[in-house]
């Protein structure tokens, strides 16, 4: 007699035996994501119930006497200006860093400059509001002068140029430079992590090595280099004391990033107005912050879905 085995249970019925720890460790992780839900979602509601008297105000009573969209406009406009001119300034150099940090660099110049550059991030606001206003923004003014000379037709070099530098292409570089470590730390790692598969065939193939960057290294590390950039865009959007300390806002809505009339962001309007502000004042900036809150959510929404479309991608596809 031949014995029978006993039939083999397919694997996508056999019963995976989960230990403690890793019960704990998911409920634990579950947990966690619900909270950060729960806490976005309190803000969302406390900015939503304060910011709704001023919603619903007369015109004649918000600041300006013009009404919460005239308000919030001009500073709606100062935000975005400033913050993507941060992104304009400091994508294609973090991009150049993190390159030659991962394939130029020796072993031993790459460790520490990569660390000196994390060390960006650490510098106080303050500190990059003071480097600004006393150093850059004189720096400046001669260059100023030359974008009003050469560039003048364009809305946004129209002049006249600002004599003491604090404008918003200043505050614009600041940003750029505060929110250059953000997008260096990720796009080196997303390069780093290139398929080594499809860097050595280039190279076999004879490409150079920025043939090779460019080819094997680039397309892979694109979205990648996005998503780091609406990171620190959404870094750029909501700086506070930087901004306060060299824009001198206060003006309309304006396209010109060179002159003297600069409207104010958000975030440093509300830093500098919300201490003497009383009554509906308070449910005016918070309506502004609640549109900051918004625009930030989707910046960073935006960032996550451009990361999700490249989760499947591997070095066998």
């Amino acid at each position: 007699m031949t014995a029978t085995k006993a039939p083999i249970e397919p694997p996508s019925q056999q019963r995976t035996v989960r230990r403690p720890g890793d019960r704990l460790f998911s409920g634990a992780a579950k947990g966690s994501g619900i909270f950060i839900l729960l806490v976005l979602a309190g803000v969302a509601a406390f900015l939503i119930s304060e910011a709704l008297p001023a919603l619903t105000a007369p015109s004649e009573e918000i600041p300006g006497g013009e009404g919460l969209a005239s308000y919030v406009g001009p500073l709606i406009l100062g935000t975005l200006l400033g913050a993507v001119i941060a992104l304009l300034v400091a994508t294609p150099l973090a991009v150049g860093i993190a390159l030659y940090v991962t394939y130029y660099a020796p072993r031993r110049i790459a460790a520490g400059m990569g660390y000196v550059i994390d060390l960006l991030a650490a510098i106080p606001s303050v500190v990059y509001g003071f480097w600004g206003i006393a150093v850059l923004a004189p720096q400046l003014v001669p260059f100023h002068q030359w974008l009003t000379d050469t560039l003048g037709f364009l809305p946004f070099f129209a002049g006249p140029a600002s004599t003491s530098g604090r404008t918003m292409l200043t505050v614009g570089i600041v940003l750029g430079v505060m929110i250059l470590p953000i997008i260096s730390a990720i796009s080196r790692e997303v390069f780093s992590q290139a398929p080594a598969l499809h860097r050595e065939a280039a190279l076999a193939l004879g490409a150079t090595r920025w043939e090779m960057i460019r080819m094997a290294v680039l397309p892979y590390g694109k979205s990648g280099v996005i998503a780091g950039a609406m990171l620190g865009l959404g870094r750029a959007l909501g700086e506070t004391m930087a901004v306060a300390i060299i824009l001198s806002g206060g003006a309309g809505a304006t396209l010109n990033v060179i002159s003297n009339s600069n409207p104010s962001t958000i975030a440093s309007n509300i830093a500098l107005s919300f201490p003497e502000a009383t009554g509906l004042d308070v449910n005016t900036l918070i309506a502004s912050g609640l549109a900051l809150f918004l625009i930030t959510l989707v910046v960073n929404m935006l960032a996550r879905w451009i990361v999700n479309r490249r989760a499947d991608f591997s070095g066998a596809n």
